[in-house]
């Protein structure tokens, strides 16, 4: 069995050929989906701006094998990201990812006289 190490991924987006129902659905939950709604998780959060409603983003978590890298770990959640998308009728474009791996990140701790 592989080592297996756990992804933040942000996946960034522009939304496209949104219906007048999409739109209009997008524009009342705005709300619910701003910067307090950033959070990684399996499922996604899905955060954007109403004014102007152009952009968004998504963050997911991943577990996947360290062999795979982070270019998998794009592609997990790329894809996850595209399902739920679809499945809410949102019509986007461009998608892009960044990955950080959590396991190999280095933290920086303040040391004790810099406290």
């Amino acid at each position: 069995m592989s080592e297996q190490h756990t992804y933040r991924v942000i996946i960034r987006g522009t939304w496209d050929g949104l219906t007048d129902e999409a739109r209009s659905r997008l524009l009342t939950k705005a709300p619910e989906h701003g910067m307090t709604s950033m959070r990684f998780t399996e499922e996604g959060s899905l955060s954007y701006e109403s004014s102007p409603l152009k952009h968004f983003s998504m963050r997911y978590v991943v577990v996947s094998d360290a062999a795979d890298g982070e270019e998998m770990a794009g592609a997990i959640a790329e894809d996850r990201a595209e399902n739920a998308l679809r499945v809410l009728g949102y019509g986007f474009r461009d998608l892009r990812s960044t990955v950080t791996d959590l396991d190999t990140m280095k933290i920086n701790r303040k040391s004790a006289s810099r406290r």
